[in-house]
């Protein structure tokens, strides 16, 4: 029973809201304090069942160490989301009990898709988790005069269900080829089959499906546009939450031997590559700041890829460190963004013009966070790149490591074009020049005047800046501890 208390508090919460949604929407206080409630409480039980072990449902279910850590991850990062956006301040009132249902019910599906080992249960707890998404992007409140956000949900939706048909097609070929649906019996099964080309189309197509999670190059091409189109807070939660799923599923897979490991190893690496310059170079023209955010994530996932190419414990160790900085980055970034934004509109970077004298606390976090991203020492984004390119270089993939070290130097350019306008430019002009421009440069005008900081957020900041230190300086613990827990599953 311990072993399923994450999944159990998710689904109650989520019944709650459910019967709350027929109703007249209660007080935005009352409605507030209970999301944190279950998001707090998922994360306590999640911790308190972090050494329990369990086979469920006829095998297709297993609580072992490595789906554990992903349930505190996932848990964490939803908390957070929780505490930067509880205002719901991009969201209709009307509809935000809603809104909290189907927020969790994403993370119950990601909870869920970390534990499954068999095909048909993966399949499920991911489409649990994708349909609970899609439904979020339109939520958006349209008080500026905005309708991005249903454009943005009916390419969310139509990409998605093109990369689950993707990945199912896959699925069925591993099992017409094994005779079953279950990753302990088709490991086996595949091993006996040496190097059939069949098998390596089926884990090729799978992967793509996994790669859409995770927006990878060629499966990136929602990330922007679902970015700037979704509220804030969706925004923040999709950009973080369901790629640790992401990773969780794709290290599952990348233990299945295909007999092809060079051919595997080097798609990766092209991936990775393509990722990366697609990525840090359309950045590089962006004036959105979730949309910058969104490149930069791509880029973020080809160094992940670089990572999983080396097929061996060491890499996927490192991918999970490198994931989870990169989340702990990224929500420090969408925080400030949601402080930043009055009413919930998107923010352009002349928006953080400024930013040092308005509120001094979010400045920092937000160059912390940007500093990190860009791969600054003694954070943790220099701490995990400079791991995974000396670990690919070992592999011998020394074309690899000189070109993610440019997509490095080109990011720089971008990330602190924002910390400058935090730090440097004047909010009276920054608001002079978004009256200038157009309707749509100018949503996310409004950048004077003093920024109010309530002391839970205030708090998360401040726990998020510590924790991008800490993991910073102990690389070496928490990639050894990632590595030994993935070994388990080897």
């Amino acid at each position: 029973m311990i072993a399923l208390l994450p999944e159990l508090v998710l689904t109650f919460g989520a019944l709650l809201y459910f019967i709350v949604s027929l109703f007249k929407a209660p007080d935005i206080g009352l409605q507030r304090n209970g999301a944190i409630a279950i998001a707090l409480l998922a994360f306590a039980t999640a911790c308190l069942a972090g050494g329990q072990e369990a086979t469920l449902f006829y095998g297709a279910y297993q609580v072992d160490t490595f789906s554990q850590l992903f349930k505190v991850l996932i848990s964490f990062a939803f908390l957070v989301v929780v505490i930067f956006g509880q205002h719901l301040k991009g969201i209709r009132s009307e509809i935000r009990p809603e809104y909290t249902m189907f927020l969790l019910l994403s993370v119950l599906g990601l909870m869920l898709l970390v534990s499954s080992v068999e095909l048909i249960a993966i399949f499920i707890s991911l489409e649990l988790s994708s349909f609970a998404l899609y439904l979020l992007v339109p939520l958006r409140d349209d008080h500026h005069g905005t309708r991005m956000q249903m454009e943005a949900g009916i390419k969310y939706i139509l990409f998605g269900v093109m990369a689950t048909g993707l990945m199912l097609y896959g699925m069925s070929y591993l099992f017409g080829l094994t005779g079953s649906t279950y990753l302990s019996e088709i490991v086996p099964a595949i091993s006996a089959m040496g190097d059939q080309p069949a098998v390596l189309i089926a884990v090729v197509m799978i992967l793509a499906g996994f790669f859409y999670k995770l927006a990878v190059f060629p499966m990136h091409f929602w990330v922007p546009d679902i970015y700037q189109g979704a509220s804030n807070e969706t925004t923040g939660f999709i950009a973080t939450v369901p790629k640790l799923g992401a990773v969780a599923l794709l290290i599952r897979f990348m233990t299945l031997p295909t007999g092809y490991p060079e051919f595997l190893s080097e798609l990766l690496g092209g991936v990775a590559v393509c990722s990366m310059f697609y990525g840090n170079l359309s950045a590089l023209v962006q004036t959105d700041v979730k949309r910058i955010l969104g490149y930069s994530g791509i880029s973020h996932a080809g160094f992940v890829m670089l990572g999983l190419l080396t097929l061996g414990a060491e890499g996927y160790g490192l991918a999970i460190y490198y994931i989870a900085g990169y989340v702990v980055m990224n929500l420090a970034c969408f925080l400030v963004i949601c402080q930043v934004s009055r009413e919930g509109e998107n923010l352009s970077v002349k928006s953080l013009a400024g930013l040092h004298r308005r509120q001094p606390i979010l400045a920092i976090i937000l160059a912390v966070s940007l500093f990190a991203l860009a791969g600054i020492p003694p954070m943790v984004g220099f701490m995990a790149k400079f791991f995974l390119l000396t670990s690919t270089l070992e592999q011998g993939h020394l074309v690899l490591v000189i070109l993610a070290a440019i997509n490095t130097a080109i990011a720089i350019f971008y990330y602190l074009s924002m910390v400058k306008a935090a730090y440097t430019d004047d909010a009276d002009d920054a608001d002079d020049a978004d009256d200038a421009d157009d309707a749509h440069e100018a949503e996310g005008a409004g950048a004077g005047g003093e920024l109010q900081l309530d002391p839970l957020t205030r708090m998360t900041g401040v726990s998020l800046v510590v924790l991008i230190l800490v993991m910073g300086a102990l690389p070496a613990k928490l990639v050894a501890m990632a590595g030994n827990i993935v070994q388990t599953i080897m």
